[in-house]
């Protein structure tokens, strides 16, 4: 009786024990799994985590494109010229922003006095050229001029550019040409200049450019700045298109004396000249300043 209940008691020890092995490795494998889970978990949030750390936040950015046009170094006639739809004498002026900017002075009073009478008298190296102002025609471009003369943006200047063909013009007025810059004939900032606005045209329904006649120029309707032209000999028959007048520049002054001076200048040529036929005037034409006068 006693050997039998000994074996069954070892028989029993024995079945307790694989069933404790049974269970023991069963918790091992649970926790084995649990612990992968918790690491594949871990990893996924970790790429996450990193992912978001080096995209880039909010919403994509779009650079805005500049349609700012600027000043051309050519007068030639504009493919698309324009007329002025404002009443002369105009009472509001519309002044935008422009680039390059030559030169910071503001924007003009967009209030212009277009009752007064001005002259602007320009001492240069070579002479004084007085203008007779047409405020009553072209009130925003004389606006302008004044506005620029008084706050000295011509002052120290160069006329950079002279065309002895087809039109005869002394171009002045940009910034960029500064009295002690070394114009050359090759691709610069020289003739780009503006003053950091732009408007648009005036006095342009059938407009003539004779010999004394000043006339803004620009790079197409609406982008009149700094620079301006000075009609040296009549080039109504050169500023054509389609055999029409293509009176795409505002003629804004007339020159009341020293119209000699620039047509010495275009006589002594240029000091070089562009596959266009334009070029630097071998005189050098320096604007010491522009004073205006109102009467």
């Amino acid at each position: 009786m006693a050997g039998n209940k000994d074996r069954q008691r070892r028989i029993a020890r024995e079945r307790y024990r694989r069933q404790q092995e049974v269970r023991y490795a069963k918790r091992r494998r649970v926790r084995k799994w649990s612990l992968t889970g918790l690491s594949a978990a871990a990893a996924v949030g970790l790429i996450v985590g990193l992912l978001l750390a080096f995209l880039p936040s909010g919403k994509p950015t779009k650079a805005a494109a500049s349609s700012t046009p600027t000043p051309s170094p050519t007068a030639s006639a504009s493919a698309t010229p324009s007329a002025s739809t404002v009443a002369e004498p105009a009472h509001h002026c519309t002044y935008t922003s422009a680039t390059p900017v030559a030169k910071k002075v503001g924007f003009p009073p967009a209030t212009p006095d277009y009752t007064g009478t001005y002259t602007a008298t320009i001492t240069t190296n070579l002479g004084v050229i007085s203008l007779n102002l047409l405020n009553s025609k072209a009130t925003c471009t004389v606006n302008s001029f004044v506005h620029l003369a008084e706050a000295g943006y011509f002052n120290s200047t160069q006329c950079h550019r002279l065309v002895t063909s087809g039109i005869y013009v002394l171009q002045c007025g940009d910034a960029f040409a500064t009295a002690t810059t070394k114009l050359t004939c090759s691709s610069s900032e020289v003739g780009t200049g503006s003053p950091g606005y732009k408007y648009g045209n005036e006095n342009v329904t059938g407009a003539k450019y004779p010999a004394a006649t000043v006339a803004m120029a620009n790079a197409g309707p609406g982008t009149n700045g700094s620079q301006f032209f000075i009609v040296y000999q009549d080039s109504t028959s050169g500023l054509t298109q389609n055999g029409q007048v293509a009176a795409a520049y505002t003629p804004f002054a007339t020159v009341s004396s020293g119209l000699n001076i620039v047509q010495n200048v275009a006589k002594d040529g240029f000091s070089c000249q562009s596959a266009t036929g334009d070029g630097v005037p071998k005189e050098k034409v320096i604007i010491d300043s522009v004073s205006i006068k109102k009467a």
